[in-house]
C-alpha cells in the first residue's frame, strides 16, 4: 500500500498530516508531504485510508 498527494489539487486543509501523521506531515505554507517514500507500515493502513476518505479534494490518495 502507498499513499501519495496531487500537489495540484492539495489547498492545505491539513487533514491527512492531523489523521495519518506517521505517513503525512506539513510544508512550510501547510501543505501535506509525504514522509518518506509512501509505503504504509504494517499498522497504518486504517489511519492512510481515513486520511484519503476526509480529503475535500481527494489529493490524498492510497493505492494498493
Amino acid at each position: 500500500m502507498k499513499v501519495t498527494i496531487d500537489k495540484d489539487r492539495c489547498s492545505g486543509h491539513g487533514r491527512c498530516y492531523v489523521l495519518a501523521p506517521a505517513l503525512v506531515t506539513d510544508d512550510a505554507f501547510g501543505y501535506g508531504e509525504i514522509v518518506g517514500d509512501g509505503d504504509v507500515a504494517p499498522g497504518q493502513e486504517e489511519a492512510a485510508r481515513h486520511a484519503a476518505e476526509a480529503c475535500p479534494e481527494q489529493a490524498f490518495t492510497v493505492t494498493k
